[in-house]
């Protein structure tokens, strides 16, 4: 140990970093997990607050809201996991079958755009294309002699709307990894078949999607552990009153519970249970994929 420790010393001195990082920003906070178990108050401190167990708990799976909360941000995962997740392997094989460089590397840049722009713009954008009164989209159905449409308050609308928005703005994001994976495939197997007469679809198909889907599996068991998130800035900035019933999700509501309603132990136990959940999702999926054959995760 000793003797590693000093061959690769410029290796240990550069995890460094990421090491404090998550040791100062993800372990230490941990502490606080337990206010979910306690009737917290600011001015009793966090160790003289009085111990209440899993009431907050309770409370959350009697609420009345929590089949809606539940519902809603299981909707909301699921969409973007059918819908957003096949995404990015598609786009990154097109553009790996690209061969103008200049073309290609275009390509890439207008779809990696949209993910440096934050989720103020997106909503923004929306609304001006959306709405109802002076939506550019609306005009143009106007203009056709069509009647207007109410995009932004139309509940049947609101998830499909969102995952809309996640696929414009990172679905080229996305791309990155599996372009990475594609560019470590060995271009002989692409040469032999050739030889054998394979076409582009067929190369692409049993060469370079066996070849990536241990990245796709790995990332699918990822996306699986994080159901739970669904993205608190992009729901907040959507939501109306119109919609509500189908965009209050448990990220919404941890803020509007935690934050401006000052119930700190409760909105903690919200959150530890979205944790657990996640947690849970990623241990099941992992066996899943190891029971088919794949590496998962761990």
């Amino acid at each position: 140990m000793a003797y590693s420790l000093k061959r690769d010393k410029y290796l240990y001195l550069l995890a460094v970093p990421g090491v404090l990082f998550f040791i100062i920003f993800k372990y230490v906070p941990m502490w606080g997990v337990a206010i979910a178990f306690k009737d917290y108050s600011p001015y009793q401190g966090f160790l003289d607050s009085p111990w209440v167990g899993f009431e907050n708990f309770h409370r959350l799976f009697t609420n009345p809201d929590f089949f809606h909360l539940f519902r809603n941000t299981l909707a909301i995962s699921l969409m973007s996991l059918f819908l957003y997740f096949p995404i990015p392997i598609i786009l990154a094989i097109l553009l790996n079958e690209l061969k103008n460089e200049i073309f290609k590397k275009l390509i890439q840049t207008i779809i990696y755009m949209p993910h440096f722009l934050s989720w103020v713009i997106i909503v923004g954008i929306s609304f001006l294309l959306l709405s109802q009164g002076s939506g550019i989209i609306n005009k143009l159905l106007i203009a056709g002699g069509f009647p207007a449409f109410d995009f932004l308050t139309s509940p049947k609308l609101f998830w499909l709307l969102l995952t809309a928005q996640n696929i414009w703005k990172d679905a080229g994001w996305g791309t990155i990894l599996f372009l990475a994976a594609i560019a470590g495939i060995d271009p002989q197997l692409y040469e032999a078949a050739k030889m054998d007469g394979a076409g582009r679809f067929r190369q692409m198909w049993h060469i370079t999607l066996p070849s990536i889907r241990n990245v796709i599996v790995i990332l699918l068991v990822l996306r699986i552990g994080h159901m739970m998130d669904v993205g608190f800035e992009q729901v907040l900035l959507m939501m109306n009153g119109a919609v509500s019933n189908v965009a209050d999700v448990f990220d919404t509501y941890v803020y509007r519970i935690g934050i401006q309603q000052g119930e700190f132990s409760y909105s903690t136990a919200v959150g530890l249970f979205k944790s657990v959940t996640g947690l849970i999702l990623v241990v099941i999926a992992n066996k899943v994929v190891k029971k088919l054959g794949e590496e998962g995760v761990y």
